[in-house]
């Protein structure tokens, strides 16, 4: 077992983050069941979904992803609204490099693959209150947010699979998708730039509806990141 062949101050670590990770199961469950019925409605066999969730480990993408696989997008659409949506992952990792990149490859490989929200914001948390820590302990921690929300990320999405096979094709449950793309997005829109964007997304993406292979989503997005870093420019210009 992992935390047997660890030191005591890295045990530690380890624990701790198990502890802090704990209560995201909360909103593991809950996103990864609502992926798995989804993903069943849209068509993709037991495999294909599971597949999906276990390789991309990314909610807000793997929704995305499906969006576009709904509309019938070719799959370089469909890779590029999911990378849309994952470009912040890029941030994640760079700021992550002056505690982490000293560490093993294969422990690198470990935090590149379950680098997410929850295990960033909370290591990056910790890891600036604790600046003495070791790279060990670190990356202990880092393991330990990620062992209690991992594993229920994949049986929850095989949950949803199973319950999706259950629900009849006529209660149609494609008002879900939009739904949940809702509630990842609308606790985010805290500033004029954040509700120009939404704002230009919306529009754009209404006028261009009737663009094949979910184009006109792509598009809406682009123009949204342009409206809100404008807004932003705009309104760091203003304050100075």
């Amino acid at each position: 077992m992992m935390t047997s062949t660890m030191k005591a101050p890295a045990k530690s670590a380890y624990w701790a983050g198990l502890r802090d990770g704990a209560p995201f199961i909360l909103v593991a469950v809950p996103f990864a069941t609502v992926f798995g019925v989804i993903a069943t409605d849209a068509g993709l066999t037991l495999a294909q979904a599971m597949g999906f969730s276990i390789l991309v480990i990314a909610g807000a993408a793997q929704f995305a992803a499906l969006q576009m696989m709904v509309e019938n997008a070719g799959i370089a659409f469909v890779l590029l609204a999911a990378l849309a949506v994952n470009l912040r992952m890029a941030m994640y990792s760079a700021s992550l490099v002056p505690y982490l990149g000293a560490a093993p490859l294969w422990q690198r490989a470990c935090v590149a693959y379950l680098n997410f929200d929850q295990t960033y914001l909370m290591s990056v948390s910790r890891y600036e209150a604790r600046p003495k820590m070791t790279v060990p302990e670190r990356f202990a921690y880092f393991l330990g947010v990620a062992t209690p929300i991992t594993p229920f990320w994949f049986v929850m999405t095989f949950v949803g699979i199973v319950a999706g096979k259950a629900i009849p094709e006529a209660w149609a449950l494609d008002f879900i998708m939009p739904m949940m793309f809702l509630a990842m997005v609308a606790p985010m829109i805290k500033s004029p730039a954040h509700v120009a964007a939404a704002a230009v997304s919306v529009s754009v993406a209404l006028l261009l509806v009737n663009m094949p292979g979910g184009i006109g989503l792509l598009i809406a997005a682009g123009a949204a990141m342009l409206a809100g870093a404008l807004v932003e420019v705009w309104m760091e210009r203003r304050a100075q």
